[in-house]
């Protein structure tokens, strides 16, 4: 490429606040005061907080430079597969910070937060739209936790029926979170292989799907950015036999506003308000993880619930069969203010076009670095495409090794090693939100470093070069983890 994002410019060092304190100095000036001082514990004890006496100049200095170290979605191109970094508008950052929402308190009674419960119930109806299903709740927190919750909906189900069931399928090319969350429920995950086309055969579900399983767990589109063709015919097997079929709707990025769920076949489906409604990802959260379910699911949802009565919005737990509360109050409010944001400001129109363009980027992603990198499946993908290192292991080059690179360049790298299914994979996802020109330059960085493989692999194996930090010890951090906070 003829021109790197990446640089070496003014990227200072910066050391911790009590190195850069000095005793005396302070940040603002306190009015005089008309009662008597009196002083901290600590000044009579010598115990307590060790605050570092900072002026305001060191403050300010202190964050900005820490804040040159970062890299985020508003910095550049974020192609984490299945994680769906999309550029979040600032429009839903400013209705979630209105006084009148940020403000509120939760312990509020219902009648003084009209207008938060009609924005949660009207949410939950067009997440249910946009589904194809009945019903949803917003409690979840995430996306694990929605996945927990859809298993605990399950197992409500089969109890008020009477059936004692031990087991969920989980295929291979689901999230990573999925055997965790069966287990966390008491459930025991059957793995099922991916067939040769990256898909589940019918056959496979077929021959493990008896009266002693609950479900199944599937993400559809899967993990390798590939659409479940065969859910419809999955979904018949599974309830022939009495069990229930869970989606996965962490990729729902792919198919909004395209794929009816709840008429191909799902039974409950978590989505993440994080990933596809565009509201903030990564950095620790918070997220939100609603559960959309069909009818037969529904008395088993989480109370309180949301509902309407005489033109008033009031918290209900009047539901006998519910599985209970799964968290403190009503779930992370201030998330779902920025997905009803988006949703609003979008459309209907505009939402598939979002899954349109997610898709229309990612194939050609695809197509445009499948000579470069190998292609572990050749044929057309969703969201996501999922390449290897199978073409540089001669040059003694790994995925790690070009992801690593990639930080030179001026880019984030990509989910890497995962799915497990392909050996050294690296799993990208550009999303809808990135241009043309933004896509070129991540392809001609690629086919730059797959070059420099071939004749300078020692840049690749010192990278990267240019960033704050340079390559960390992993197997050291591994065996020796810091966990002193």
């Amino acid at each position: 490429m003829t021109e790197s994002l990446g640089t070496t410019g003014l990227i200072l060092n910066e050391p911790l606040l009590w190195e850069k304190g000095k005793k005396g100095r302070s940040g603002f000036s306190l009015p005089r005061c008309d009662v008597e001082s009196f002083p901290l514990a600590q000044e009579l004890t010598g115990e307590g907080p060790d605050f570092p006496d900072l002026s305001e100049v060191d403050v300010v200095r202190h964050y900005t430079r820490l804040s040159q170290w970062n890299f985020g979605v508003d910095t550049g191109m974020y192609p984490l597969g299945s994680c769906t970094m999309k550029y979040n508008p600032k429009t839903n950052e400013k209705q979630a910070g209105l006084p009148g929402l940020a403000g509120a308190h939760p312990l509020l009674p219902a009648g003084l937060s009209q207008g938060i419960l009609r924005m949660m119930f009207e949410l939950e109806l067009y997440l249910t739209e946009i589904t194809g299903m009945d019903a949803t709740t917003l409690q979840p927190a995430a996306g694990a936790h929605g996945e927990l919750a859809g298993m605990l909906l399950i197992h409500g189900f089969h109890k008020r029926n009477g059936m004692q069931r031990s087991k969920i399928i989980v295929p291979d090319t689901a999230h990573g979170t999925n055997p965790a969350s069966v287990a966390l429920c008491g459930y025991r995950p059957i793995p099922v292989e991916s067939n040769e086309q990256g898909i589940l055969s019918v056959e496979a579900i077929h021959d493990v799907m008896d009266n002693d399983t609950a479900g199944i767990m599937i993400t559809n589109p899967n993990t390798l950015g590939l659409f479940e063709e065969n859910i419809q015919k999955i979904a018949e097997v599974v309830h022939n036999k009495g069990g229930m079929v869970y989606c996965d709707g962490a990729n729902m990025n792919a198919v909004m506003g395209v794929v009816k769920m709840g008429t191909i076949g799902v039974d409950v489906m978590h989505l993440n308000l994080h990933k596809t409604f565009s509201t903030p990802h990564g950095g620790g959260g918070p997220g939100s993880g609603p559960v959309c379910v069909k009818k037969h699911l529904e008395p088993f949802l989480p109370v309180p619930r949301v509902v309407e009565e005489n033109g008033k919005y009031v918290l209900s737990e009047d539901y006998p069969e519910s599985i209970g509360k799964l968290q403190a109050f009503q779930g992370n409010v201030g998330v779902m203010i920025k997905a009803y944001s988006y949703i609003r400001s979008m459309g209907p129109e505009n939402l598939k076009k979002a899954s349109q363009l997610a898709v229309l980027n990612a194939n050609y992603m695809k197509e445009k670095l499948k000579g470069t990198l190998h292609l572990a499946y050749d044929r057309p993908c969703m969201h996501e495409c999922v390449f290897s290192d199978k073409h540089q292991i001669d040059d003694h080059i790994t995925t790690l090794d070009m992801a690593k690179r990639l930080m030179d360049y001026g880019f984030h790298p990509p989910t890497v090693y995962f799915p497990l299914v392909v050996d050294g994979a690296i799993m990208v996802e550009p999303t809808e939100t990135e241009s043309k020109e933004d896509l070129d330059q991540y392809i001609e960085a690629f086919k730059a470093i797959v070059n420099e493989a071939r004749d300078d692999p020692d840049l690749l194996h010192g990278a990267p070069k240019k960033c704050k930090v340079k390559r960390l010890d992993e197997t050291l951090a591994a065996r020796k983890p810091c966990l002193a906070g």
